[in-house]
């Protein structure tokens, strides 16, 4: 059950499937979901826009994941999910239960394309407020859960900064 954690650039990983935290719309933004439109080109934007179209006009809901080309990005493919907005799921087990649920379909996208290989970034915890340390626990254990189950995929968390990589380790004891 390999999970690797480091700090780097997702938009450079070697990896199958980079996943995007992504807003509903799936039409870029700030943070990681700006940096892979921006480095993987308008490939990315262009499938982003048929999956609006045909799949889901209204944008993809909180927790769901789908995927698009990588473009120029050196994965094969990007996994849009979209976690949850801190403070506006109802309550705090209800966002608890969302941000698992992103992880989760994720994998679950990547495996099904084949994929065996996953860089993930700390979804909902930049401008989407999740506090860190309770991200951090919610997704390594659901990113353990599913390993367990598929134990040949490899999963690296990537993290923009040393302090952001030094609390996902603490808060999970590693």
């Amino acid at each position: 059950m390999p999970i690797r954690i480091k700090t780097g650039d997702i938009t450079k990983e070697r990896v199958c499937a980079v996943v995007n935290a992504a807003n509903p719309s799936l039409m870029g933004g700030g943070g990681v979901d700006g940096a892979i439109h921006r480095a993987g080109g308008p490939a990315i934007l262009e499938a982003c826009r048929e999956i609006r179209r045909r799949e889901y006009p209204e944008g993809l809901p909180t927790g769901e994941a789908v995927a698009t080309t990588a473009g120029a990005l050196p994965a094969r493919y990007v996994i849009h999910t979209v976690g949850p907005v801190w403070g506006r799921c109802g309550d705090e087990k209800r966002c608890d239960d969302l941000l698992a649920a992103a992880y989760r379909n994720s994998l679950k996208a990547a495996y099904t394309l084949g994929c065996r290989s996953v860089a993930l970034p700390a979804i909902s915890t930049g401008i989407y407020g999740f506090p860190p340390e309770r991200a951090a626990k919610i997704a390594y254990r659901s990113v353990e859960t599913f390993l367990q189950e598929h134990p040949e995929m490899e999963v690296v968390f990537i993290f923009h900064s040393d302090e952001s990589k030094k609390v996902f380790e603490e808060a999970n004891g590693i």
